[in-house]
């Protein structure tokens, strides 16, 4: 169905060069950027001291990979002196090795990682309570540490209700376990078409199945290389930094996940076929409105507390706000200049989160005279809780009562066909970088073990961002 797009009174700055770190609460609407600037920074917020010795490879486009071992760096932050654990890497192109060469006898595997969701409205609480048992969700200072799970117990008692009444408006359950398999049957067949025989597992942080469970089954499997992929696009300590904390310590306590060769994908927003498939979705999903080019698009993303980004370094934000530069660019390609803005969603709490909100920033865009607008999960590879609950339904609603007259919203990525390619090439690209290491149990359980990891990029101008 078409819509019938008014025009868009909200006025647009002159300028493009407008800074994604303005921490204005108004949203600023920004048309598709005419230059940027260019400034480098490391991926992730990794920090390489002299001290660690590190080999490098420069076969990846716009990416270094670095690898190494430390002593463990996980028990304080800020993120800038946190390693991530395991074997890390990014990649962004194609190894001129044979893939025969890589793979051998080996028998390759790969753990892709997610959030979980609850399957019934029964499993509510226990997940809940699973969530905000996590330290990497709610930080408690030392101290208080030993509260952590009665803090949980509590949060989660209290917060069932309302959650059950959300997941019981989406059916009932969280999909996320069923498209999460989805996708990884997809990958499974996508890399068997690419000559690489592997097998896929998926692992979740907080509810079935678990992490461990995964874990257990890879080793049954008698897995040799393993290649870990987040299923968060951008690296945050919440998400893929808290799944990697759980894997480090699983496999500083097995011998046999010890001597396993296995490398960690730690993000991909920057990847090509994630960016063209995001593209891809966003200019199908205008096309339904009647005048395209008077939509707004509003890139919403699930927010995380301010003291992750300011005080422990997360660079949630900074990749977010590339992210976005990066398909924008790839849609202008296409001739789409449509304006755009960013917000993020889902905080919970007395504290404060990245700003600005995603529900205030709608209320002040009505105010603005905008009247139509596509709304785009920017941080969600599948429908879960906070898209097909809070956006189609809360933010909805909340739009067309604050004057927002034509309301689309582009699905999350799903089983998208160049997505699913793109995430085989990824883990492709990984093999060259997997590989055993060199130590010994013992000295894994004194020390852990971790690879330092840094992906120098060229992080295009804040245009992308308000």
């Amino acid at each position: 169905m078409m819509m019938n797009c008014g025009a868009m009174n909200a006025t647009t700055p002159s300028s493009t060069s407008w800074s994604a770190s303005h921490s204005s609460k108004i949203p600023m609407l920004l048309p598709r950027a005419i230059c940027s600037t260019q400034r480098m920074c490391c991926g992730s917020g990794v920090h390489v001291d002299a001290c660690v010795s590190t080999n490098v490879s420069r076969n990846a486009k716009d990416s270094m990979v670095w690898s190494g071992t430390s002593p463990s760096l996980y028990s304080k932050q800020p993120i800038n002196k946190f390693l991530l654990p395991l074997r890390a890497l990014v990649t962004s192109t194609s190894q001129d090795v044979p893939i025969a060469s890589l793979i051998g006898r080996e028998k390759v595997g790969v753990l892709l990682l997610n959030l979980g969701g609850p399957e019934t409205l029964e499993d509510v609480q226990p997940f809940l309570f699973n969530l905000f048992a996590d330290p990497d969700i709610i930080r408690l200072p030392r101290l208080f540490r030993f509260l952590q799970k009665p803090l949980a117990q509590f949060i989660s008692v209290a917060r069932a209700p309302k959650s059950k009444e959300g997941y019981a408006s989406i059916g009932g359950g969280s999909p996320l376990r069923h498209i999460t398999d989805a996708q990884a049957e997809e990958l499974r067949k996508s890399l068997w078409e690419k000559q690489v025989p592997a097998k896929v597992y998926v692992g979740m942080r907080y509810w079935h199945p678990f992490t461990e469970e995964a874990i257990e089954q890879i080793k049954r499997d008698g897995i040799t290389k393993l290649v870990v992929l987040p299923l968060y696009p951008q690296f945050s300590i919440s998400t893929s930094g808290s799944s990697l904390r759980l894997l480090e310590s699983i496999f500083r306590e097995d011998e046999y996940l010890v001597s396993m060769q296995h490398t960690v994908i730690p993000s991909w927003y920057q990847r090509e076929g994630y960016i063209k498939a995001m593209a891809n979705l966003i200019g199908k999903e205008l096309e339904t409105f009647d005048h395209p080019e008077q939509v707004l698009i509003f890139f919403s993303a699930h927010g995380v507390p301010l003291a992750y980004v300011e005080e422990a370094g997360d660079p949630y934000k900074a990749e977010m706000e590339e992210c976005i530069d990066l398909i924008m660019e790839e849609l202008e390609k296409r001739k789409i200049m449509n304006a755009y803005t960013l917000a993020y969603q889902s905080r919970v709490g007395p504290v404060e989160w990245l700003k600005p909100y995603t529900d205030e920033t709608i209320v002040e865009l009505g105010k603005r005279g905008v009247k139509c607008l596509l709304a785009v999960p920017i941080s969600f590879v599948s429908e879960h809780i906070e898209t097909l609950e809070e956006i189609d339904v809360e933010y909805k609603e909340l739009a067309l009562k604050s004057g927002i007259e034509k309301w689309g919203r582009v699905p999350a990525l799903g089983c998208e066909p160049t997505f699913i390619s793109d995430l085989a090439d990824a883990v492709i690209e990984s093999l060259p970088y997997v590989g055993a290491m060199a130590v010994s149990n013992i000295e894994a359980r004194q020390f852990g073990i971790f690879a330092v990891f840094s992906s120098t990029r060229q992080c295009r101008g804040a245009t992308g961002s308000v």
